[in-house]
């Protein structure tokens, strides 16, 4: 049913293997790579934000630029992406006390040391890294008179919109229903499925589809932060989304069309930006040499490169 996705060598022995399933599109949507089970649905996770926040964007929330980047990305929690989140809130009346994810100390280590260093609290709602997507969704409801306590729930006209927008991108029916880590209806859909939702956003040609896209592609830092991988490879990849969720999901495509979904089984991450350039390169497409760079994953024994972590969509 699964693959083996990566191997882990450690002075030539194979310590370690990441198996799972990837699903990769050509520009004209066929599926043209299909590795484990590209047709079995998964819970996509935070994969599912930009079209969250699309389902938010059609809604009449007032998103754009910085806004609707943080509300479509897992941001790291920095000083930044914190005022962002206040003024998405603020512009509709509301606050942090207004948001349902759970409190978290913020992804971003130095951010995390200079709240500990000034004697603030380093877990918050806001630091969370769904909280812009989370401030979007209660944007959207006051634009629509939509109750804000209940916008987690499943049957709320806003989550309902979220499914409705997810069929649409990936054409089939969002299954199973799930509760995601923060508290947001989770809607599954298979790999297949994912990269097809992708691959709407990047070939968009205006639109809100256009909007989200084009908020990722310009403020990339919105979508993770300093340091995150989402955000380095959209910088590497000049016109790729780019967004991956928690689990070993991540999702992929360029600008012109060439779409990947992965999932790792074991859930580890650390494989998936590999994998999925692995995947783009054997659709064809143009995988630039700062892409590559970050697929090199060296394995280390007292401080120096004993091994790698190699992708193995070429054996």
């Amino acid at each position: 049913m699964y693959e083996v996705l990566a191997e882990v060598v450690r002075s030539g022995f194979v310590e370690s293997v990441h198996y799972g399933s990837v699903s990769g599109l050509a520009p004209d949507g066929s599926l043209a790579l299909s590795r484990g089970d590209a047709h079995g649905a998964v819970l996509p996770r935070s994969t599912t934000k930009p079209f969250q926040a699309l389902a938010c964007l059609t809604a009449g929330a007032p998103l754009a630029g910085e806004r609707l980047a943080i509300a479509a990305g897992s941001h790291t929690g920095e000083d930044f992406h914190v005022k962002t989140v206040a003024a998405i809130l603020a512009d509709a009346g509301l606050g942090f006390g207004d948001l349902q994810c759970p409190a978290t100390p913020p992804e971003d280590g130095a951010t995390r040391a200079a709240l500990i260093r000034a004697g603030e609290p380093d877990e918050s709602r806001e630091r969370m890294n769904c909280s812009g997507k989370h401030a979007a969704m209660l944007a959207a409801c006051v634009a629509n008179g939509w109750p804000t306590e209940t916008y987690l729930d499943p049957g709320h006209p806003l989550q309902q919109g979220v499914r409705t927008t997810m069929a649409d991108a990936a054409v089939e029916t969002p299954a199973p229903v799930a509760v995601d880590g923060c508290g947001a209806p989770l809607f599954g859909l298979t790999l297949t499925g994912l990269a097809r939702a992708a691959q709407s956003l990047v070939l968009a040609q205006d639109g809100p589809s256009r909007a989200v896209a084009d908020a990722m592609r310009e403020h990339p830092e919105y979508v993770g932060g300093t340091g995150h991988q989402n955000t380095d490879l959209m910088r590497a990849l000049p016109g790729a989304v780019v967004k991956g969720g928690a689990e070993g999901v991540l999702v992929a495509a360029t600008r012109e069309g060439h779409a990947v979904a992965v999932k790792v089984i074991d859930g580890s991450p650390r494989a998936t930006t590999a994998i999925a350039l692995g995947a783009l390169s054997a659709l064809g497409a143009d995988v630039t040499q700062a892409a590559r760079d970050m697929a090199a994953l060296p394995i280390l024994g007292g401080g120096r490169v004993v091994g790698e972590i190699r992708t193995t969509e070429g054996k």
